[in-house]
């Protein structure tokens, strides 16, 4: 017996035409929901949008013979030319190779230390001296390269500072950190350590703070004890954090920083503190060779683009959600 098939419209459906309509209205019934916290992340969009990606149409210039007269329009077009003068600079790779220098001192020193602070800190339980130590180690974050490196080259003089008085009490000769090409970079990381791990241990205590407390009570009951709990769930339960800040690291491996790096470098150790950002600044406003300097950025923003995204990538093979 044939059955015929009758199409029945619910009350209340809508049409599949009406589809992205309907979307479209679900979608500003959404903005218009959540508009203060639109507002509120207004600012953000805008300042990215006005100096990250606005400022990529002047990219343009690393192809470029630019003149300050002709703009960048009316300036020639010379392709390549600045990046292959740029190659066969034999100072470019020494800055090159005390940027990548400084940038693994800093991954294998610099990363790991508010993790560890993290770990430390979350053991403590008085709470006034908890957060007496947290403001100490906050406050240089938000001092200006300018005074801590006064400070810092104060503290490691080799006549008056702190350290080398310390190194004479053990009737040992006064080392010249900051003028001493070998011990320049070791001064370089410890100042990096000193001023950002404070700061980043903020986001680890944080992601500590989100960890099931009845995974450590479990652990206590079958005799776990603090090292096993501190291996066995509180860095599992951080490992997420840890690959995106690493990934995020990863795109700063170019860049030491302009300030840190010129606040403490001198002529007596330019060969070790010389680096991209201080390159760029010597090339592009005091040699006023805009072309080069844009070159030498656009190779220093590729560079960090692709060791984002490989990175990314290893990161979610091992099993984490990586930034997208």
């Amino acid at each position: 017996m044939e059955k015929t098939m009758e199409r029945r419209t619910v009350p209340g459906a809508v049409p599949a035409a009406a589809g992205p309509m309907r979307g479209s209205g679900i979608l500003l019934k959404t903005l218009y929901r959540d508009r203060v916290l639109y507002l509120f992340l207004l600012p953000a969009m805008l300042y990215f949008l006005l100096f990250k990606f606005v400022t990529l149409y002047g990219e343009v210039i690393a192809f470029k013979d630019f003149r300050l007269i002709a703009g960048i329009w009316g300036s020639e077009w010379v392709g390549l030319a600045h990046f292959r003068t740029l190659f066969a600079s034999h100072d470019f790779w020494i800055v090159l190779r005390n940027t990548l220098l400084l940038n693994l001192y800093n991954l294998v020193f610099a990363f790991p230390a508010p993790i560890v602070l993290a770990l430390l800190l979350n053991e403590v339980r008085v709470n006034w001296y908890k957060r007496m130590i947290q403001n100490m180690l906050y406050l240089p974050f938000f001092i200006s390269w300018v005074v801590l490196g006064g400070i810092i080259v104060s503290l490691l003089s080799p006549s008056t500072g702190v350290v080398n008085v310390v190194i004479r009490s053990f009737g040992l000769e006064p080392i010249y950190f900051m003028t001493r090409p070998e011990w320049w970079p070791v001064a370089f990381s410890a100042s990096t350590v000193w001023q950002s791990a404070g700061w980043g241990t903020i986001i680890y205590i944080a992601a500590i703070s989100a960890i099931d407390p009845g995974l450590y009570e479990a652990a206590k009951m079958d005799g776990a004890s603090k090292l096993r709990q501190i291996w066995h769930i509180t860095i599992p339960g951080i490992r997420g954090t840890i690959a995106v800040l690493l990934v995020l690291q990863m795109g700063k491996v170019m860049d030491v920083g302009f300030e840190h790096v010129y606040n403490l470098q001198n002529p007596a150790v330019f060969s070790v503190a010389d680096v991209i950002s201080t390159y760029v600044y010597r090339t592009g406003l005091q040699n006023a060779q805009y072309s080069m300097a844009t070159a030498v950025g656009l190779f220093q923003g590729v560079i960090g683009l692709i060791l984002v995204v490989l990175v990314n990538k290893i990161v979610k093979k091992l099993g984490e959600g990586g930034l997208w």
